[in-house]
Formats: structure tokens, sequence, C-alpha cells
């Protein structure tokens, strides 16, 4: 509860991690949601403008491959910012680099806004791609930002509010998208540029509040700045403290550059760290967790509940992510984040077992359909108290500032490309799987599950650098363990 006392007492951290948000990892899950409600009408517009065009209209199958580049467009988008990320938080710092991306979403809005007017369903797929691309960098740069700017003992909370936006921008995304509100045939590019309105509050608000203090400090070597962020973010608390452990963690990596991707896996001395945010960032998509959306508005169907009901119950689904990455912000620093992690893949696995066995008797049982949407509500609860928001903040956690930006590109490249592999294979999966179709998300569950419980070192309420030297510890034991061993003594005498 003192925890809370503190967080409530520093408003400007508050507001700092507010205005990151809302331009930030809102966006992500904005974006992913918007674009589902005008499906129809986008492809009845390509058809359109193609017959204006030519004279000749589509056939259904070119029509359904100029919406896959349409989709596929925002994970390629998404890639590429994730690359371009790291670069852009060494050079331009964290607040900059979130400042400077909003241009990307306001040339989206402009090119999906004016699509229709234009007469051009290109502008909607290159609107997607700097969408996408907005995204990859607020995935990246805003749990670096909130995680360096935050005390110690609230690190993993704040952090975690990337996830909480994320899935508050998929919420508001499945309800802007109704019929009632911009959904509709006439107003779906007033919906598909609508999220120019959180970039321009993030430009408006983001600018007062501070730069991360241990970016200003390690990075720039501006100490004077680092103290004025950190009376800025922490009111009238004492800084000696946390001022020290930064001087610690500065004077530790003195003299090094920041590093980049190819000399993260060149290193061994972060062999243990790289492993761990390659197999929790690929687990990320690869778990299946997306995919119950593809099957949301199926079962919901055979549950009985009419079709034009549907979209509503659909933003319960979006619901329950947002309300378990709320919970799972303010019990992380309590409960640690192997536990959340732990205990949210073998949850999924079980509900993935249900789920397929749920699907199989579908048509026999009546009562089944109604298993197969608590499954999926089940799988999405447990997804979001743990790997939804606890991925994103390891990188932050088990890495140092020279290696932190590098490590974020990898998780973010592995986090679209695996967006793109899931969304592209899973119907291929699905019709040869048929109601089996979770077992590989399930493998990949377990696998997750006994990674975590067997390698993955808790890092709650440590130090940077207390966490630096444990994993140390584990990247060098072989060879600590070769050192103590000289091999078989000379044996100077058989005396008995």
């Amino acid at each position: 509860m003192n925890k809370l006392q503190r967080l409530l007492q520093s408003k400007i951290l508050i507001l700092t991690i507010c205005a990151a948000g809302i331009g930030g990892t809102f966006q992500y899950g904005y974006n992913i949601s918007i674009i589902n409600a005008p499906t129809s009408y986008i492809q009845t517009f390509m058809n359109e403008t193609w017959l204006e065009r030519t004279g000749v209209p589509l056939e259904s199958n070119v029509i359904l491959l100029l919406w896959s580049f349409t989709v596929s467009a925002y994970p390629l988008g998404g890639l590429t910012g994730a690359v371009v990320a790291g670069p852009m938080a060494i050079m331009l710092g964290r607040k900059m680099s979130l400042l400077l991306n909003n241009a990307f979403v306001i040339i989206a809005a402009v090119l999906s806004g004016f699509s229709r007017m234009a007469k051009s369903f290109e502008m909607i797929m290159l609107s997607r791609f700097f969408t996408g691309v907005n995204a990859g960098v607020s995935m990246n740069i805003q749990p670096m930002y909130l995680a360096e700017s935050a005390p110690k003992k609230l690190r993993g909370a704040v952090a975690l509010t990337s996830a909480s936006f994320t899935a508050l921008g998929l919420v508001l995304g499945q309800v802007v998208g109704l019929r009632e509100l911009l959904g509709g045939e006439e107003s779906w590019p007033f919906l598909l540029a609508s999220n120019v309105v959180p970039a321009l509050i993030q430009l408006t608000a983001l600018p007062w509040f501070p730069e991360s203090p241990r970016y200003l400090l390690i990075d720039r070597g501006d100490e004077e700045s680092c103290i004025s962020a950190l009376q800025k973010l922490r009111g009238n608390s004492d800084l000696s403290a946390e001022l020290e452990e930064m001087l610690a963690e500065q004077a530790a990596v003195k003299g090094q550059r920041a590093k980049n991707p190819c000399e993260l896996f060149q290193n061994p001395a972060l062999r243990w760290q790289l492993t761990s945010i390659v197999v929790l960032s690929s687990a990320m998509q690869l778990c299946g967790n997306d995919s119950m959306y593809f099957y949301a508005a199926y079962v919901f169907q055979e549950a009985g509940i009419p079709q034009d009901k549907i979209p509503y119950v659909v933003i319960g689904t979006g619901s329950c992510e947002l309300i378990t990455s709320v919970t799972c912000n303010m019990i992380i620093d309590y409960a640690g984040r192997r536990p959340l992690l732990l205990g949210g893949y073998i949850f999924m696995a079980g509900w993935a077992i249900v789920f397929m066995v749920a699907l199989s008797q579908q048509t026999q049982i009546s009562w089944m359909p109604y298993l197969s949407m608590a499954c999926i509500f089940a799988y999405i609860l447990s997804f979001g108290i743990g790997p939804a928001g606890v991925t994103g903040v390891l990188p932050t956690e088990v890495f140092d500032q020279m290696s932190r930006p590098a490590a974020y590109m990898i998780c973010g490249s592995l986090l679209w490309f695996n967006l793109f592999l899931v969304g592209t294979a899973f119907p291929f999966i699905v019709k040869s799987l048929e109601h089996f179709c979770y077992i590989p998300f399930l493998v990949v569950c377990i696998c997750t599950a006994l990674y975590v419980g067997f390698f993955l070192p808790e890092t709650k309420g440590k130090s940077f650098l207390e966490i630096s030297e444990e994993f140390k510890k584990r990247n060098f034991k072989a060879k600590t363990r070769a050192a103590f061993y000289k091999g078989p003594e000379e044996i100077k005498s058989t005396m008995l």
C-alpha cells in the first residue's frame, strides 16, 4: 500500500506515463482493432475503384490478395519501426523519439482520410505501413523510457503500463469501430484517420515532461539535467541513493558505446539475457492469443448470439485483456515477474486443451459452444495477467544502458515477424488440423513455461547492476567451474 501511496504522490510520474502511453503503445492496440470493422467496405471500395479505372471488376481472389497486402503492410511497417527504434533512442533520446514518431501516424491519417476522395486504395496500403512504423517504434521505446524514469520499487508497474495502454487502445478501437460511431459505410475513412487524435494529444502533452534520467546521465553524461529530471519525477523524495546507483552504472559502462544487435549475439556475457528475451518475445506472438480473436465471432455465433450483437460481445474480449493488464500492473511488484509469466503460460496451456476438446464437440453437445466461449475469455485473461505485460518489461531490466536499445530492436523485430508469421500461417493450420489447430500454440506455451521455470531469474526489486551481476554468474558459470578444476594432480609419492 505504501508503494501505491508513493505513486499517487508523484503526479508528474503518473502524467508522464499517460502522455507517453496515449501516443505510444495505445496506437498499437488501436490500429490493430480499427481495421476490422470496415473490412467489407474497403474491399468494395477496391473493386469500385478498379472498375472506374479499367472498366473491368476485380475477381474475388484478387480482392482477397489486395486485402492481404493491406493487412500485411502493418506488421511490415512494425518490423521497420522496430529496426529504426534502437538508433532513434540512442541518437535522439527516449522522449524526442516518441515525439517524432507521431509524424508517421499523422502521414498515415492524411493518406487514409483522403483515400476515398482520391479514389486510391494504394493510399490505404501505404497508410497501414506508416501506422505500423509508428507502432514498431513506440512498442520499443515507450517501455524503455518509462522503466528508466521509474523508481526501482515501482519499475515493473510503471513499465507494464505499456501493456495497459495497448489493451486500452484495442478496446477503444473496437468501440469506435461500431456501426453507430465510425464503423459505417460512409464514415470508414474517418475511422482509419482517427488515430491522429492520440498523436496530437501526445505532441501537446509530452514536451512538458522530463527525458529519461538514465539516458541523460549515462548516455549524455549530463548529471545536472539528470538531477533536474529526477526532481521533477520524484517530487520531494531523497534522491541520493538512486543517483548513487545511476553513477555506479555509469562507471560500469564508462568508455563503452551503444551496442548493435550483432554485438549482442557475439558477446558471451549476454548469452542468457539474449536467450531469455528471444524465447519470451517469440512466445508472445506464437502463444495463440491473437488467434483467439479469429475464432471469437464463430464461437459466439454458435452460442446463439445474434449476428448483429456479436461486435458488442467481441468488445468483451478486449475488455478482458484490459482488466487483466491493469490487474497485473497492480501486482507485478508484489508477485514478481516469474510467477506471473509461469502462471500465465501454464493456464494458457490448460485452456488450449479444453478449447480444442470443446471445438471438436461443438456440434455434438448443446452446451459446448458456451464452454468454447468461456475458453476464449479465460485464454485472453491468462495472457493478460502475465505474458502480455511482463515480456515488455524484461529487456529493460536484464540489459545495461549500452545494450538496451539493441535488445529492444531484437525483441521488436521478433514480435512483428512472428505476428506476420502467425497471421499468414494460421488459416492453413486451421485447414489442416481443424479442431486441433491449437496444438502448435499448446507446445509453445508448455516450452515457454518450462524455460521460465528452470532458467529465468527473478528481477523484482533489484537494481540494474544487481540483475547484471546475477546474469554474469550464469553466463560464466561453466568457465568458473573449469577454473577451479586443474586436472589430476601429479603424484609425488607412492608411499601409503
